[in-house]
């Protein structure tokens, strides 16, 4: 017997120990999020009004949606990148010593040679780079 305050009564299966585990996983998993976004900026609101407040939460949510997308479009097939935390993900991809060039013939990724998560930063830019601007 489990006792639960969900008041899922009525629905049915509701009553299996399955369900109410599906139930807490699916929560589990809203929570991992407002983590991930309270990492993302969510947790200092730079000022005491309510209107500058309200451009940082946008912000925020923002920078976790393109992070989440970035890891779906890709970095879905590499293990370690694609379920890491916001924090592993700045220092492997984003705090990667490269330059961005322009050249007649386009635009040129110089990175290190010895950074070690070069060829994920290279798949993950070579997979996003040809994706529609959203209009």
């Amino acid at each position: 017997m489990i006792a639960t305050n969900l008041g899922l009564r009525g629905i049915p299966g509701s009553h299996h120990v399955q369900f109410i585990d599906a139930v807490r996983r699916d929560h589990a998993e809203v929570e991992d999020r407002v983590r991930t976004n309270k990492v993302m900026g969510l947790r200092n609101l730079p000022s005491k009004t309510w209107t500058v407040n309200i451009g940082w939460v946008l912000a925020a949510n923002l920078a976790a949606d393109i992070d989440a997308w970035a890891r779906l479009l890709g970095l879905h097939d590499d293990a370690e990148l694609a379920r890491a935390e916001p924090q592993t993900l700045r220092y492997c991809l984003r705090h990667l010593p490269a330059r961005l060039v322009s050249h007649a013939l386009g635009r040129i990724v110089k990175i290190s040679a010895t950074w070690p998560w070069m060829k994920a930063f290279l798949t993950c830019w070579k997979r996003l780079c040809p994706l529609p601007t959203p209009t």
